[in-house]
């Protein structure tokens, strides 16, 4: 693995903006995709990459909680199969006034907890002594919370008389990267159960004992379906092994902003926009509310996983955001254990359109931009007092358009 950006390789802006077609380059692209150091329905880096090369896939960011780790390997995978790659992270954050007041952001089930991302970080990735140490204090509050949890698992496993038990290192050791997720203890009670009983009949009594006799809707051939069961009944508030999570495992979101910067990244909010049954949280419900909460904490960016939105609320959104001078992107997340496409479209597979497919195109740029402007010249879409340069965004766009259609240009010839 070379740990060498290929953007300091690039030409510079001047000669890199002569050689681009300037028509408006288009591309393809997924900017949020989780990776097995997370948690990921993809076992490898590399068969991220294969499958994104199937589907046709220009432009790919990597987006895993907490950790970078990924980052040497996503740029490798990206280099060899030409995908351009995006550098990106997330965060569970925690807003107190919001919490106070019950007010839900993009959690639908957590009043005050929001979920916030960093596009476009420097790669070789790069933090300052304090905000490594708030970064990896956060990380490892999280994990305590799962230690317990697996303290809790096993003694709902010992009440229904079996032997066996789950041990955290192991999980960690067997099913992760090195950070541990729910999902990673949901899968671990999904095949210890396998390997402990050997008939479908017997496996499914125990689950189901595990539920304090509720029936389980899934079987093993729906391994997916039964994990995100498994975690639903067990993990989450209300289940069997459920352990809250410490405070301290949620920074504030300024902090995480801070963070975000250090690295120099651009500061993003996820949104999670209408639900099946049309309704959205009360952070996000009235959109000139929103914008005026983003831009008061220097957001000037936002991510859609469209895949859950309608087309008609999705459409209206991003011409809202867009018309604000929003860097906008797409992705799909791909952090469930279900494999779905890495092609963005919204619910019921419904595409996206021209319209919001290039501004989309916009969005990506803007990150791909300053990506290369970073690499090149320690500066980019955040000026030095962490603001968006919103009033620049059409020539990020432009410079981002030309990286991009370089890299493809240049590597696929």
């Amino acid at each position: 693995m070379k740990n060498i950006n290929f953007l300091k390789e690039f030409p510079g802006p001047e000669a890199l903006s002569s050689n681009a077609s300037g028509e408006g380059y288009k591309f393809v692209s997924n900017s949020h995709i989780h990776t097995p150091y997370s948690f990921s329905a993809f076992d490898s880096i590399e068969s991220i990459f294969i499958k994104a090369k199937k589907e046709g896939l220009d432009v790919l960011g990597i987006n895993d909680f907490y950790v970078t780790d990924g980052y040497g390997p996503f740029h490798d995978g990206s280099v060899n199969s030409n995908i351009f790659p995006l550098f990106n992270i997330e965060f569970i954050g925690l807003m107190k006034d919001a919490q106070r007041d019950g007010v839900r952001i993009n959690d639908p089930n957590n009043p005050g907890r929001i979920y916030f991302c960093g596009k476009g970080l420097d790669f070789p990735f790069h933090l300052s002594k304090t905000n490594l140490g708030l970064l990896e204090d956060a990380k490892q509050e999280t994990q305590v919370q799962l230690q317990a949890m697996v303290g809790k698992l096993n003694t709902l496993i010992k009440k229904t008389g079996s032997s066996f038990v789950l041990d955290f290192e192991d999980i960690k050791s067997r099913y992760t990267k090195g950070l541990v997720r729910e999902r990673h203890l949901a899968r671990a009670l999904r095949i210890a159960a396998e390997e402990n009983f050997p008939s479908e009949i017997r496996r499914i009594a125990f689950i189901e004992s595990l539920y304090d006799g509720k029936r389980s809707n899934f079987n093993f051939a729906e391994p997916a379906g039964l994990e995100n069961e498994i975690r639903s009944n067990l993990l989450k508030a209300g289940g069997g092994a459920f352990v809250e999570e410490n405070e301290r495992s949620f920074l504030p979101v300024e902090k995480i902003i801070g963070i975000i910067l250090d690295a120099g990244g651009i500061p993003c909010y996820p949104v999670l926009l209408d639900d099946p049954s049309g309704k959205l949280t009360e952070f996000e419900n009235d959109w000139d509310d929103l914008y005026e909460a983003l831009k008061a904490l220097g957001v000037g960016c936002i991510e859609l996983i469209p895949g859950r939105n309608s087309i008609k609320v999705l459409i209206d959104f991003v011409r809202f955001f867009h018309k604000k001078n929003f860097g906008i992107t797409f992705g799909t997340e791909h952090n469930t254990p279900e494999m779905l496409p890495l092609t963005v479209t919204a619910r019921g597979n419904t595409p996206p359109g021209e319209e919001l497919e290039q501004i989309c195109r916009r969005g990506v740029s803007v990150i791909a931009g300053h990506q290369y402007l970073r690499a090149q010249t320690g500066t980019g879409f955040t000026d030095e007092n962490g603001n968006p340069r919103t009033e620049m965004i059409n020539e990020f766009e432009k410079t981002g358009g030309s990286v991009i259609e370089y890299f493809l240009s240049s590597c696929r010839k």
